[in-house]
């Protein structure tokens, strides 16, 4: 690999960490889905479809959603206050790669169980090996 080659995987030119960085959390990909399928959301709304994610980590993933230009935030000066998600063109180009993604888990999901479940087998097996030795 050449000089030139290795600089695009340093932090500052490789866009995979920087995808990678906002995707990789539990949240994220989950919030995009759901608002590209039910469309302007409010935060409450949010919160009850996806059930178990707490309120500071939604604030957190939609802070950070909206920082990449993904969500736009709208605030209504209202009584009570409300405060409405959607996503934005950018946000919206993600769902072919994320509905590409969720077409491979489903997939081979049953294939990967399976492999987790022989390895974790196999771990055991050599724990219990080691015990016998000592």
């Amino acid at each position: 690999m050449s000089e030139n080659n290795s600089e695009k995987f340093q932090p500052a030119f490789c866009p995979i960490r920087h995808v990678l960085d906002r995707f990789g959390d539990k949240w994220s990909i989950l919030v995009v889905e759901l608002l590209s399928h039910k469309g302007r959301m409010r935060f409450s709304e949010i919160a009850n479809n996806i059930g178990d994610i707490s309120q500071k980590m939604l604030t957190v993933t939609l802070r950070s959603l909206e920082a990449d230009g993904l969500v736009s935030r709208e605030f209504f000066p209202e009584i009570p206050p409300r405060v409405e998600y959607e996503l934005t063109a950018l946000g919206k180009s993600l769902i072919p790669p994320i509905n590409n993604l969720l077409h491979w888990g489903q997939e081979h999901l049953e294939t990967i169980l399976n492999n987790r479940k022989r390895y974790e087998e196999k771990d055991q097996e050599k724990a219990k090996g080691k015990k016998a030795y000592s």
